[in-house]
C-alpha cells in the first residue's frame, strides 16, 4: 500500500523559519523520495499566512502554486485524504497551533503533540519539569524587562523561547547585564538568566521510542573550548551564505561529531535523557543538549523536540550511527503515526 504523505512546511512568523523549513523539508523529500511506498505532497504556509500546496519547494514552484485561505485550504487538505503529516515547521505556532489543527482533522502526525512541543520550546518551563524528574539544571531565573537579576556572574543569558541560540550571551561580570538583556528581549518577552556550567563537555542524545520503548542514541559532541568557545552562539547553527541562501554549519567534523558509546559520559548522559523523554510526555522522539561539567556531572540545557528527517539532522545522524538509516526510521514514524489514526 503506498502512503500519502504530506509534509507541513514553512511559517506564518517569519521569512527566517519559512527559509528553515524549506531547507530542511526538500532534503527530507530527496531523501525519502520512493514511489512505491509514499505518495509525498507538500503544504507550504507562508509568512502571510496563505496556504500553497506546490509540487515542491522551489521558488519558482511556489510562485505558481494557487494561494489559498485557512478555509479554502482545511477544504483542501480534506479533499487530499492524507494518510500522515511529517510536520516540518520550527516557530512556534507550527510547532502548536498548526499541528492542532491535523489533531482537529484527524490526520496523525509524525512526532510529538502541541502541548508537549509548547513545553519544550519554553525554556524555563522545561528545565522545571526535568528537575522535578531528577534531572540537574543549572541555577536559573526567568526575568521580564525592568526587573534585577539576582544572580552573579558568570552566567549564560538566552530568551525562553527562541531556538538555534539566537540572543543568548555569555556573561562574565555585573557590567555585561546590560547589552545580553537588551539582545535577548529582542528575541522575547522572558529571558532565563542561568549559572554557567565550566566546560567539561557539551553534547546533544537523542531517544527514539517505538511500541512505547525507548533506545537513547549515540551521542553527538560540539565544539566548544574553555577559552575560546565556551557556549555555543548561533553563529555555530545557521548562517546565510553570500548569495542569501540559509546553510547550516555545525555539520562537519570541526564543529560536531559522534561520539563512541563506550565513552564514559554515554551512561549518564543516556539516563538523563531517557528521564528528560519520559517527564516531558515526549512521543516518537525526542533531542535533548547536556553540559558535562569537569567533574562529569551532567547538566540539563534544552530540549529540541523536532525530527526533520533530512540528511543533515542530527537524529539522523545518530540514529545512523545506531544501525537505523534514514529511509528505516522515517518508515518507522510514519508507521507508528498510521497506527494512531482514529478507527
Amino acid at each position: 500500500m503506498v502512503v500519502r504523505v504530506l509534509h507541513l512546511t514553512g511559517s506564518p512568523v517569519s521569512a527566517f523559519h519559512d527559509d528553515l523549513s524549506r531547507l530542511y523539508a526538500a532534503d527530507c523529500l530527496r531523501a525519502t523520495h520512493d514511489p512505491a511506498r509514499y505518495d509525498h505532497v507538500v503544504a507550504h504556509v507562508a509568512p502571510d499566512g496563505r496556504w500553497r500546496f506546490p509540487t515542491e519547494l522551489s521558488d519558482d514552484a511556489l510562485a505558481a502554486a494557487q494561494a489559498l485561505t485557512l478555509p479554502q485550504a482545511v477544504d483542501h487538505l480534506t479533499r487530499l485524504q492524507v494518510d500522515v503529516m511529517v510536520p516540518q515547521m520550527f516557530c512556534l505556532p507550527g510547532m502548536t497551533t498548526y499541528r492542532s489543527l491535523f489533531d482537529l482533522l484527524a490526520i496523525p502526525y509524525v512526532g510529538n503533540p502541541p502541548d508537549v512541543m509548547a513545553l519544550g520550546a519554553h525554556k524555563a518551563r522545561t528545565r522545571a519539569v526535568v528537575e522535578a524528574a531528577g534531572v540537574s539544571v543549572p541555577p536559573g531565573q526567568v526575568v521580564r524587562r525592568g526587573q534585577s537579576v539576582t544572580l552573579d556572574p558568570p552566567v549564560v543569558v538566552k530568551p525562553v523561547d527562541a531556538d538555534n541560540s539566537l540572543g543568548v550571551s555569555l556573561v562574565t561580570t555585573e557590567a555585561g547585564y546590560g547589552q545580553a538583556l537588551d539582545t535577548a528581549f529582542d528575541h522575547a518577552d522572558e529571558v532565563l538568566v542561568e549559572r554557567f556550567v565550566p566546560l567539561g563537555r557539551e553534547v546533544r542524545c537523542g531517544v527514539l521510542e517505538r511500541a512505547g520503548q525507548l533506545s537513547c542514541l549515540p551521542l553527538e559532541e560540539y565544539a566548544v573550548d574553555a577559552v575560546t568557545k565556551p557556549i555555543r552562539d548561533a553563529a555555530d547553527k545557521l548562517r546565510r551564505a553570500e548569495a542569501g541562501d540559509l546553510h547550516l554549519v555545525a555539520k562537519d567534523a570541526e564543529h560536531a561529531w559522534l561520539v563512541d558509546p563506550t565513552d564514559p559520559v554515554t551512561p549518564a548522559v543516556w539516563r538523563a535523557a531517557a528521564a528528560c523523554h519520559r517527564a516531558l510526555g515526549c512521543r516518537d522522539y525526542s533531542l535533548f543538549d547536556f553540559r558535562v561539567d569537569p567533574e562529569g556531572r551532567v547538566w540539563f540545557l534544552e530540549a529540541s523536540l523536532y525530527w526533520s528527517f533530512a540528511p543533515t539532522s542530527v537524529l539522523t545522524a545518530m540514529a545512523g550511527a545506531a544501525g537505523t538509516d534514514l529511509c528505516d526510521g522515517f518508515e518507522d514514524a510514519v508507521r507508528s503515526a498510521v497506527a494512531r489514526r482514529p478507527s
